[in-house]
């Protein structure tokens, strides 16, 4: 039995799918009272799931929240033999260039827990989502052309969810990821502007990414609803991300043995986020 925490979430969701295609029983921890996850997959709170009969954990620190440490515990004395931590590639930086942390996420926390627990572990460390774009772009592009934001020459390696829940069911079910922090990222690197010209390719509008001062940006996060620090923490984090290009690890494509998922195809199969 495989425990899947935060299992109707970017990475959770298609996590089930593909270990219940492998044939693993799977129990999915989740707050969605009406996950529409498929037949046969058992449902448990994600902060108090039961760990009966399970051997391996997928542990999402957004999902866990304040049980994350309890649950470790709960675990090693439940006979739980592996946990794979999804924490973050920014995970070592500063705390204040981790915007993430503002909006629940413990990178940090989850992966030492997973390399202390003592069981077999393996740490994902993502980069960016494809589907943050949705949340920091969309309702500027419901509303016009342009969208305005900080550092238009910062890097992104954005990576799609499917992607990082293909690796994470190698790691669950296979031995060969063992004992690693993984960064994954997406097959390229795109600068702010170029990512949102490629919605724009996409969904067939001419968008263009004008950047603003630092002042105007925070005032812009706040005008969507992030919550305090976020908008500091993003500003410190595209700053550092402007003097390159982002990292791009290729482990995607050696682990799946496939190329990774770029991001206008992550575009493709989500255009409807940007024309609602």
């Amino acid at each position: 039995m495989i425990l899947v925490t935060g299992a109707t979430g970017n990475v959770g969701r298609p996590l089930v799918d593909l270990l219940v295609e492998a044939g693993a029983k799977v129990r999915a921890g989740t707050r969605d009272p009406q996950p529409n996850l498929p037949d046969g997959v058992e449902i448990e709170p994600s902060s108090t799931p039961s760990l009966s009969g399970v051997t391996a954990i997928f542990v999402n620190s957004r999902a866990v929240g304040t049980t994350l440490g309890p649950l470790i515990d709960r675990a090693r004395a439940a006979g739980v033999r592996r946990v794979v931590a999804l924490a973050a590639i920014n995970v070592d930086d500063p705390v204040e260039a981790q915007p993430s942390r503002y909006t629940g996420d413990r990178n940090k926390e989850v992966e030492a827990a997973a390399i202390d627990s003592g069981l077999e572990w393996v740490s994902l460390r993502p980069t960016i989502f494809g589907t943050n774009s949705i949340g920091l772009w969309a309702k500027q592009i419901a509303g016009g052309d342009t969208v305005y934001g900080p550092y238009a020459t910062a890097s992104w390696s954005p990576i799609d969810p499917r992607d990082v829940a293909g690796v994470a069911a190698r790691a669950l079910l296979g031995d060969d990821l063992l004992g690693r922090k993984i960064e994954l990222t997406g097959p390229g690197s795109l600068t702010l502007r170029e990512m949102v010209a490629t919605i724009g390719s996409v969904i067939g509008r001419d968008l263009t990414y004008q950047e603003i001062p630092p002042d105007q940006a925070l005032r812009r996060f706040a005008e969507i609803g992030l919550p305090d620090g976020f908008g500091p923490a993003m500003l410190t984090m595209l700053a550092r991300n402007a003097v390159g290009p982002a990292p791009v690890t290729g482990e995607v494509e050696r682990i799946l043995s496939r190329p990774a998922t770029s991001f206008a195809e992550w575009v493709t199969d989500h255009k409807g986020a940007f024309r609602a």
